[in-house]
């Protein structure tokens, strides 16, 4: 994985609650087990029409937020199956952080382990970004202080598991982390058996 230290970014504003897996990424995109090429499918059924065309009007369309690395959400995002592969849409698609008031635990816990950082802020500060996205709002995200900072220099903290952000800042997933502990799982496993 790709480590997070700071990450600043305009902003994609998706200002909808309840945001599932599969309206990130639908059922029918289920069907490969890489984790790459997903970002094409990423909320699929909103970025095109019915009969293929582009939707203009959502907001992952408008040019603005082509190079967005921060999506900024409503309430529970993420909720719905545990499919893995929203987190592996999301980072496919270019995001590498993602700010909600409130995240769908497993989808949540999915995210650090592919290399995605989800933050959580009160939702009078994600409402105020949300209103201002629309007009480029750039974020400074900070992992290492553990804030994000908008343009006018308002800072709010995020807390966030020091397990969790030792990962992203290493970039290292849970086998990565196993990894660096070879040369003492060697050890254990050359002492000689007691049978």
């Amino acid at each position: 994985m790709e480590p997070i230290k700071q990450i600043t970014s305009i902003i994609a504003p998706l200002n909808n609650k309840n945001v599932d897996t599969d309206q990130i990424i639908s059922k029918e995109f289920l069907k490969r087990i890489e984790r790459t090429g997903f970002g094409k499918y990423l909320f699929y059924h909103w970025r095109y029409n019915e009969d293929g065309s582009v939707n203009e009007a959502f907001v992952l369309n408008n040019p603005q937020f082509a190079s967005a690395k921060i999506l900024v959400a409503d309430e529970n995002f993420g909720c719905g199956s545990s499919r893995e592969h929203a987190p592996w849409a999301i980072l496919d698609y270019g995001f590498r952080v993602v700010i909600a008031p409130s995240f769908a635990d497993i989808f949540y816990n999915n995210c650090f382990k592919n290399g995605i950082l989800p933050i959580k802020l009160p939702q009078d500060v994600v409402n105020d970004y949300l209103a201002r996205g629309n007009r480029g709002l750039t974020l400074a995200v900070d992992l290492v202080t553990q804030t994000v900072t908008d343009e006018e220099g308002k800072m709010v903290h995020f807390d966030i598991d020091e397990y969790y952000r030792n990962m992203l800042l290493e970039g290292l997933d849970e086998i990565g982390l196993t990894i660096q502990y070879d040369d003492a799982i060697s050890a254990y496993e050359a002492r000689p058996k007691p049978y």
